[in-house]
């Protein structure tokens, strides 16, 4: 029998194990991505461990109005089918007890959170792209919105508030962010960070496709000849036609325990992050 691992809360300085894995997963980390990581929830990170020896990983962020996603969960090739990832994910759900919780599944593991009581709700592509072109007319830089904007926005589209996630991430290094404003009101931005490989989108939330396609231009126009990726979700068919030109590369399925939740899908036009939400 298997030794029952050690399962312990994650520091900062452990988190770089954690991106370490998800980049040898093929998973793509961003290069900042532990810092904003660690900055949604220091409670959240879990790392199991035997004799001293790290084995697996996992997240369970829990945002604000009890919402929570699972992510970084990887168990060490040479220590799977032992029951290290079934304690990993018990001590996560325990960990995310009361709340509604989403994760961004693999097609082909979308049975076994079946089987954990999860549903799916739909599925999301990958597409690749070659960044050029010039900056187009009407775009801001980020850090000349209000603050309170992007997080208004970002709350219209996603389960939960993440204040101090969202401040972390538009300021990690490294990162180009956008927005086009009417008047005083935010109407989409985006924002594009550099990857183990290429730059990720994400997130690209705008009220309308139009506003989407000048701020991918302009974040396509910040990465000169680099190849970028974006995440779209399939119920948002503005933004499939958007990414129609770019191949998808990679699909994955979005699936809560509770409920899904309600948010603004139709102004969803980039996934944020598959290991956050």
């Amino acid at each position: 029998m298997a030794e029952t691992p050690t399962i312990r809360t994650m520091s900062r300085a452990d988190m770089d194990l954690a991106i370490g894995l998800a980049a040898r997963e093929g998973w793509n980390p961003g290069q900042a991505d532990a810092d904003s990581f660690y900055a949604a929830d220091p409670n959240g990170f879990f790392v199991a461990e035997v004799e001293g020896r790290p084995v697996g990983t996992i997240s369970a962020v829990r945002y604000q109005d009890d919402f929570g996603f699972i992510g970084l969960f990887i168990v060490l090739p040479e220590f799977r089918g032992r029951g290290y990832g079934m304690a990993l994910w018990r001590h996560a759900m325990a960990y995310l007890d009361g709340c509604v919780v989403g994760l961004d599944s693999v097609l082909d593991q979308e049975p076994i959170y079946r089987r954990a009581g999860f549903v799916p709700a739909y599925r999301s592509v990958r597409h690749a792209g070659r960044g050029g072109g010039s900056m187009p007319q009407g775009v801001v830089r980020l850090d000349q919105v209000p603050f309170a904007e992007i997080l208004r926005l970002d709350r219209q589209c996603f389960p939960a508030g993440r204040e101090s996630f969202m401040r972390a991430w538009i300021n990690a290094p490294g990162v180009s962010g956008y927005g086009v404003m009417h008047g005083d009101r935010l109407a989409g931005f985006g924002v594009i960070r550099p990857c183990a490989e290429g730059h990720k989108i994400g997130p690209l939330l705008a009220d309308n496709a139009d506003v989407a396609g000048v701020l991918l231009a302009a974040l396509a126009a910040a990465v000169p000849g680099e190849q970028f990726f974006l995440d779209v979700i399939e119920p948002n068919a503005q933004a499939a036609a958007l990414a129609r030109s770019m191949p998808g590369v990679f699909t994955t399925v979005r699936m809560y325990a509770g409920g899904a939740p309600d948010t603004d899908m139709g102004r969803l036009f980039g996934v944020t992050s598959f290991e956050l939400g």
